[in-house]
């Protein structure tokens, strides 16, 4: 895909040349279909989902398949990864006993979610694909399944609905407001904030980065070049801060959902 559809501006657009500057939009995050099967259209953010998996699972099975007591490159840096996600978070929130079996799952969704925000900046993809609301939405829905059915199976159904709505007679007067808000907030708005925190934050940065590196081309026509020039300074900033963000968030978004399962797992909410 050439840079021109990637950032959908004409390239011929400069400064003092006639034409406005070509803000990013919402057509940034848009893509022709690749191809369709039954109706179904396959797009790039899809392509890049399904590499990201197979990236992950190819780099654990090269890490893990023949281990060895004395590690190489790769078993070192897959078990630091592991580990990481393994203690760092499971055990510190869920606990070492009750965490364990869901170790898996955390490390899958920290770095499933990691690449594809990594996507972002790495030439050709140049795309985080949760900067697009179905991905987070759809890893946030699994989450929330697992810590609704966790907190039924664990608290029966009467127990289950205390759990979630934070019933407590001590509470007195308040009781019945404090079951409201706990009501909407971990059935309704949990999920909701869980997906859009992701999301939102990608979406700003692609777009940061896409809007820089847009006026640093815009910009490169007579004076305007030296201008141009502190925008593409800005650019290079702007993505190695997106580095950072893009680990954070894959930090926060397997932190809370370790966070939601050790609540449904907790005697009392």
């Amino acid at each position: 895909m050439s840079a021109d559809t990637t950032l959908a501006f004409d390239a011929s657009c400069h400064i003092f040349s006639g034409c406005g500057f070509p803000a990013p939009g919402l057509h940034t995050f848009l893509y022709e279909p690749m191809f369709s099967v039954g109706g179904f259209d396959f797009t790039k953010p899809m392509l890049l989902a399904l590499l990201a998996s197979v990236v992950i699972v190819a780099f654990f099975w090269a890490a893990f398949n023949k281990p060895k007591l004395v590690p190489g490159k790769v078993q070192m840096v897959g078990e630091a990864g592991y580990d990481f996600v393994r203690r760092g978070i499971v055990y510190e929130i869920i606990g070492k006993k009750d965490g364990e079996k869901y170790v898996p799952l955390m490390v899958s969704l920290f770095f499933f979610v990691w690449m594809l925000n990594l996507w972002s900046i790495i030439p050709l993809a140049q795309f985080p694909v949760t900067s697009l609301i179905a991905f987070p939405a759809g890893l946030a829905l699994i989450v929330y399944v697992l810590w609704v059915s966790l907190t039924f199976k664990k608290h029966g159904f009467v127990g289950g609905w205390k759990n979630i709505t934070g019933y407590d007679k001590s509470l007195g007067w308040v009781m019945p407001l404090v079951v409201v808000i706990e009501f909407f907030s971990n059935l309704l708005i949990r999920p909701f904030t869980h997906a859009v925190r992701l999301f939102a934050n990608m979406f700003a940065g692609h777009l940061l980065i896409v809007m820089f590196t847009i006026a640093s081309w815009y910009l490169m026509n007579g004076i305007g070049i030296a201008y141009g020039t502190v925008s593409f300074v800005m650019v290079i900033v702007m993505t190695l801060f997106e580095l950072f963000i893009q680990a954070v968030q894959a930090y926060v978004f397997v932190l809370l959902a370790s966070s939601y399962i050790q609540g449904a797992l907790a005697e009392s909410h």
